[in-house]
């Protein structure tokens, strides 16, 4: 098959998904949607939202709607390492084996990530990186396709450990979650108070997301495109001769060249998604905050004029 083909038959299925995730998931069209970019392109997302936004409901569907295999770790302060990965014991032959962990799976979340110490929140690090653990020196691969899905609790933060800039990196999205509107929680209390499950069907397998992952990564990108993210990127640094007075203003630390690379990824598979056989600078901007908005951090000055990391984002345009 063609790629043009590929495209085409990528935006039919991509359009059946969204329509099945609607089968459970009300509203939250703009997350769902960069959840599934960050899928196809072969990222994490860290989700953050209030308690009862149906962040878990919302992975466990997708990964229903994906085929995948699912598994969710709930992270407390006393979770440890091989908790996630697994350990190794001694069977009833005196011989080591290794029991797996939770994190043997296509698609992990990571309920409140931000509640465990630093210790067991690296256990996660080469897992995202390298698709692969290290236990008791033996190197096991993860099953591709391979996803993290965070989330964390904006509000309440006793107790809580926050996430390195080095890990929150790791994360090609981060997406916050909003109250639903008043219609939408309408049907959502509609929805949940009656006797009644949807029932969502697998759509896609494991090797065909894998293939539309290749294919995205095939897509040609303009010169003039890939130099507008470098250019978007190199703004949010304050130090950078391009730099906007609003960022050397209220701007402590930008992004780094990860961030121009997601962007670029993300851009391919908003294109791709939208049936477009190559990404432009819209594709670009539609991605821009949800892959910037955990890579920048703000200065003591933005957080006195009450100023968002999404305005200062949405200013480099």
């Amino acid at each position: 098959m063609s790629d043009v083909a590929a495209v085409t038959q990528l935006v039919s299925k991509y359009n059946a998904l969204r329509q099945e995730i609607k089968k459970v998931i009300v509203g939250q069209d703009e997350v769902v949607e960069q959840v599934l970019l960050a899928i196809f392109s072969g990222g994490h997302a860290l989700l953050i939202g209030v308690p009862g936004l149906a962040k878990t409901l919302l992975v466990n569907t997708v990964a229903e709607a994906l085929g995948l295999k699912f598994k969710r770790i709930q992270f407390t302060p006393d979770l440890m390492p091989s908790d996630i990965l697994g350990s190794e014991i001694l069977d009833k032959d005196r011989e080591f084996k290794f029991i797996k962990g939770p994190i043997f799976a296509n698609i992990i979340l990571a309920d409140e990530i931000n509640r465990t110490p630093p210790k067991t929140q690296a256990a996660l690090l080469e897992a995202m990186q390298e698709r692969a653990v290290t236990v008791a020196g033996h190197h096991y691969k993860l099953d591709l396709p391979y996803f993290v899905l965070a989330t964390q609790n904006p509000i309440e933060q006793e107790g809580t450990y926050p996430l390195p800039e080095a890990q929150l990196d790791r994360f090609m999205f981060a997406i916050n979650l909003e109250y639903p509107s008043f219609s939408e929680e309408v049907e959502v209390v509609k929805q949940t108070t009656a006797g009644e499950t949807q029932k969502v069907n697998a759509l896609f397998t494991a090797q065909e997301i894998i293939d539309f992952q290749q294919l995205i990564r095939r897509i040609p990108v303009a010169d003039n495109v890939v130099e507008y993210a470098v250019t978007l990127v190199g703004k949010t640094r304050p130090n950078s001769s391009t730099a906007t007075e609003t960022v050397k203003n209220y701007i402590d630390w930008g992004a780094g060249p990860r961030a121009s690379q997601n962007l670029i990824l993300a851009a391919k598979s908003h294109a791709a998604l939208h049936g477009k056989f190559s990404p432009d600078i819209e594709d670009v901007q539609k991605a821009a905050i949800g892959i910037l908005r955990h890579r920048l951090i703000k200065n003591y000055k933005a957080e006195a004029e009450g100023l968002s990391i999404e305005e200062i984002i949405k200013s480099l345009y």
